[in-house]
């Protein structure tokens, strides 16, 4: 990021590249640049360009020029500098994603997220992913953790089909199985059978947490990714636990946040904060 940082503020100057820097995430061979609204992309074609000449590792750059939207969660690209191609290869805790930058969601800042998340699963646990996207976090729990079962939900048929690459590429296929379907009716068919779910869709989470909780045996671990408005990260984590208490305090279960944190600043004054939660279903 220092390297980026010193680039960036080179080439475009110190008030431009402070805007821009970090906005550069590095996936794969590929540089993706979140466009800031006041920065034209003719300037950012200048950085681009020098990127690719500068920076080995770096064969392509596009700007990403709208929020991730849509049921698929994916953004609208525009191709900067390098070869034209949006398809590369990622890799992240000793595994390897194949990854399409343009029709699927996949975020490097979630790095330690990933990891951390495997480190609490225990041996021979049922995990079910609801949003599993490409797989990232179903596969390194399977490699770095000793679970009996992932369930690898997602409803891009993209993201779909990567997955199932990705789990063959990482050799757990008879630990991680992937599933193309609407999480939230698809978890239905597994009630009653986790030990831990996770919710890594800050836009369903809430909406979704009835039948995430069903899924579970009696009682098990939810992780639950929120977008949370406040003034400070501390305050940031308050308000993710008051979203899900009175969330959960409508269903019939007893609960306990085990650990809340915000896994990044996504604007100002607004966070993305995941909470684990332990849940007891009153059967």
């Amino acid at each position: 990021m220092r390297l980026l940082r010193r680039l960036a503020k080179e080439v475009l100057g110190e008030e431009v590249g402070r805007k821009v820097w970090g906005r550069v995430e590095i996936i794969g061979d590929i540089a993706v640049i979140r466009k800031p609204p006041d920065v034209d992309l003719e300037t950012l074609k200048i950085l681009a360009n020098e990127l690719v000449r500068r920076l080995r590792y770096v064969r392509s750059v596009w700007a990403a020029v709208t929020p991730v939207t849509g049921t698929y969660r994916v953004r609208e690209y525009v191709h900067l500098a390098g070869e034209e191609r949006s398809e590369t290869i990622y890799r992240e805790h000793g595994c390897v994603f194949k990854v399409d930058i343009r029709e699927v969601y996949i975020s490097p800042v979630l790095n330690y997220e990933h990891i951390r998340v495997a480190r609490k699963v225990a041996k021979g646990e049922y995990v079910i992913n609801m949003f599993a996207g490409v797989g990232l976090f179903s596969i390194i729990i399977a490699k770095h953790a000793s679970p009996s079962k992932v369930i690898s939900i997602d409803i891009n048929p993209i993201a779909h089909r990567l997955m199932v690459e990705n789990i063959r590429l990482n050799k757990v296929d008879d630990v991680v199985e992937a599933v193309l379907g609407d999480a939230c009716e698809i978890v239905k068919r597994y009630r009653g059978m986790a030990d831990r779910v996770l919710m890594p869709l800050p836009e369903l989470s809430v909406k979704c947490l009835p039948q995430a909780v069903e899924a579970l045996k009696g009682k098990g671990v939810v992780h639950v990714y929120e977008f949370v408005t406040a003034t400070s990260r501390e305050e940031a984590v308050v308000e993710a636990k008051k979203i899900f208490g009175d969330a959960l305090n409508e269903l019939n279960v007893s609960y306990d946040f085990e650990e809340g944190r915000v896994v990044r600043s996504v604007g100002p004054r607004y966070y993305q904060v995941v909470l684990d939660i332990k849940i007891s279903r009153r059967i």
